[in-house]
């Protein structure tokens, strides 16, 4: 989502794979500020290293909209770049259309399937083949507090369940500092409100309301509980939360002036460029009730079809590249996140880090490990859309009832 910065990186790893039968490799982004055109220059140059030649195909616009408008005009045209970020169930939607290249031999050589939870190889395949290379892996839910602001309220650690976190919400508020730290925007209020789900519900629960869209769990008595929990969640929000940018709510806990922050782990690049250490100025812990599960935001490269050997040639090395060991380690050093490719050396990794990928082992065991709504890796993008919607208008009316509140996302979960 938000910072691929050094995807690029990535990229010019992924670039170093290719070696004999020199081919282009145009590769759709959205890098385009200073610290992301850098690291795409990295990769360029790893490109020409390898022998293959790296075109860069870059759209200026954060959330890569733009980018996917000009992908369907070039794809409309027969001309299709040979890869392209996107991602979640997106990825299923394109395939459909026929345009997607077979990664499969790639990732049979590779052991992909060896390498990757089944949740997650899912999402890079269609009818049983590859046809993307994931990149890296972000917990969305996880929940920031700054250390200092918790012993000054009398919070002796990170709250592990609601009824403890509203608990210590209290003393922050007592204290004379803001307990939550929210952008009041509708993609960071559901990204609090499926951790709350989580929270409340458990895996399987979420699973079922929020990726399957069930109606029956999503007008439970269970879905009831989550948005009274939620709508109390907002109750320790500031006045001037209403549009604030997310890394604005991080500088908040950062700058000690908010307690808790629930955002995925990209804030966690917040706090390291402002010289912070983890366990030590702020804590990185699961949200409230979430400690055996895991929301999952996944970026990746989908793969389009060629018709030239040689480029089929660097495209193949490309999906190695990202997949292998040197550029999951550099680009995820990077970027926040962590790798993708399971039993990773995390030895370089900070403790939220290596905390992050044990527990994205331990609930690719357990089934805790869910894909996440909030961020485009679960429903199609019309349910995605609607039930965001429906979140926010929640979150943003207090004369909502939790009742109404339930059956209009239980009404968006139903948009095809």
């Amino acid at each position: 989502m938000l910072k691929l910065s050094k995807l690029a990186t990535a990229v010019a790893l992924v670039v170093a794979g290719s070696a004999a039968g020199a081919g282009e490799v145009e590769v759709l982004h959205w890098w385009t500020s200073g610290g992301e055109a850098k690291s795409v220059g990295e990769l360029k140059s790893i490109m020409q290293g390898k022998g293959h030649t790296w075109k860069d195909f870059a759209v200026a616009g954060g959330g890569g909209d733009n980018a996917m408008t000009v992908l369907k005009s070039r794809v409309v045209a027969g001309n299709p770049p040979a890869a392209a970020q996107i991602k979640g169930p997106a990825i299923q939607e394109w395939a459909s259309e026929g345009v997607l290249a077979d990664l499969t031999p790639v990732a049979t050589t590779e052991k992909w399937d060896s390498l990757l939870p089944g949740v997650v190889a899912n999402v890079m395949k269609y009818k049983g083949k590859y046809v993307a290379a994931p990149v890296n892996v972000h917990r969305v839910n996880w929940m920031w507090a700054n250390a200092a602001v918790l012993k000054k309220a009398g919070v002796a650690s990170a709250p592990k369940t609601w009824d403890e976190f509203f608990a210590a919400a209290d003393k922050v508020k007592k204290a004379g500092l803001i307990a939550v730290a929210h952008g009041g925007q509708n993609w960071q209020d559901f990204t609090t409100f499926e951790s709350v789900v989580l929270g409340v519900g458990g895996a399987k629960f979420y699973n079922d309301a929020l990726v399957k869209l069930d109606q029956k769990a999503l007008t439970s008595a269970t879905m009831t509980k989550a948005l009274e929990t939620f709508r109390k969640v907002k109750a320790y929000t500031d006045p001037a939360a209403p549009g604030r940018d997310w890394n604005l709510a991080t500088a908040m806990v950062i700058q000690e002036k908010a307690a808790f922050q629930f955002m995925g782990d990209w804030a966690k690049g917040e706090f390291t460029a402002a010289g912070k250490v983890p366990g030590k100025d702020y804590i990185c812990a699961a949200a409230p009730g979430t400690a055996n599960a895991y929301t999952f935001n996944i970026d990746s490269f989908a793969m389009f079809r060629l018709k030239d050997a040689n480029a089929q040639k660097a495209q193949g090395d490309l999906a190695a590249a990202i997949m292998g060991t040197q550029f999951q380690e550099i680009f995820n050093l990077n970027k926040g996140s962590i790798p993708v490719r399971l039993n990773m050396d995390m030895a370089k990794f900070d403790d939220c880090a290596k905390l992050s990928a044990k527990d994205f082992v331990g609930t690719a065991k357990s089934g805790g490990l869910v894909p996440s709504i909030a961020h485009q890796m679960a429903v199609n993008p019309a349910a995605q859309g609607a039930i965001q919607d429906a979140v926010s208008q929640f979150w943003n009316d207090d004369k909502v009832s939790v009742a109404d509140g339930v059956k209009s996302i239980a009404k968006a979960a139903a948009t095809k």
